[in-house]
């Protein structure tokens, strides 16, 4: 990876209430990649001081909006810096730094302009049975809105050229906001790839994931935020 790419790729992550886990989080992506970007979307702990503290710029939302309200902002602020390439990235310690470089390569290359990451291309450890098979429901329901055949619809770690980045609206705050991405993806008519990633599982990752009433939940919003498109 030149110096070149390394310095106009900027990291976006967005963090509520993530004071046990962002700092290490942001100390392993800086070790790698110069650009981290840490929202608070409206914590109510230490989190925003924690990701300051490990080397991160820190914007926060006075209130808690959502993680695709807080990915929208991470990004515009990215592009108002001049990121040739916005990579997406979990702030509960679930993805790897090492990572970013593989989807980021493909953009570099000029042979995509979105990649996402795939845990089922890839590898996972420790996912519980009930969180696989949600994620694969999901993806199954993406894949028929959308019509882009991905195989891990709701993985954050994804990576976008200036252009694509700059042609993203996310207006659905919160989940729903990851099958919103792949639909304007497919609609923008961007190259997209799909790349294997590793996600790991901590009992603190899976204390914060999704529940089956919460993924009902996301789909609601999706449906109810088509409607209004």
């Amino acid at each position: 990876m030149t110096s070149v790419v390394k310095d106009t790729t900027f990291i976006v992550i967005p963090a509520f209430n993530e004071e046990r886990a962002i700092g290490a989080v942001v100390a392993e992506l800086k070790a790698l990649w110069p650009h981290v970007i840490v929202i608070d979307d409206g914590s109510r702990d230490a989190t925003a001081s924690a990701a300051r503290q490990s080397g991160a710029t820190v914007l926060r939302h006075a209130v808690n909006r959502g993680q695709g309200a807080a990915l929208q902002t991470g990004i515009t602020q990215a592009l108002r810096r001049g990121a040739q390439i916005v990579v997406t990235f979990d702030s509960d310690g679930q993805h790897r730094a090492e990572d970013v470089a593989t989807l980021v390569a493909p953009i570099e290359e000029e042979r995509a302009d979105v990649v996402l990451g795939s845990r089922f291309l890839g590898s996972t450890e420790n996912m519980p049975v009930l969180r696989g098979l949600l994620l694969r429901a999901a993806t199954a329901f993406t894949r028929m809105t959308s019509g882009a055949r991905v195989t891990d619809a709701h993985n954050g770690l994804r990576a976008f050229s200036r252009a694509a980045a700059s042609r993203l609206e996310i207006r659905l705050d919160r989940m729903a906001h990851a099958s919103e991405i792949v639909d304007q993806v497919a609609e923008h008519g961007a190259r997209c790839i799909e790349v294997p990633v590793h996600v790991r599982y901590t009992d603190y990752s899976k204390r914060k994931g999704q529940t089956g009433l919460g993924a009902f939940r996301v789909l609601l919003d999706y449906l109810w935020g088509r409607w209004l498109r």
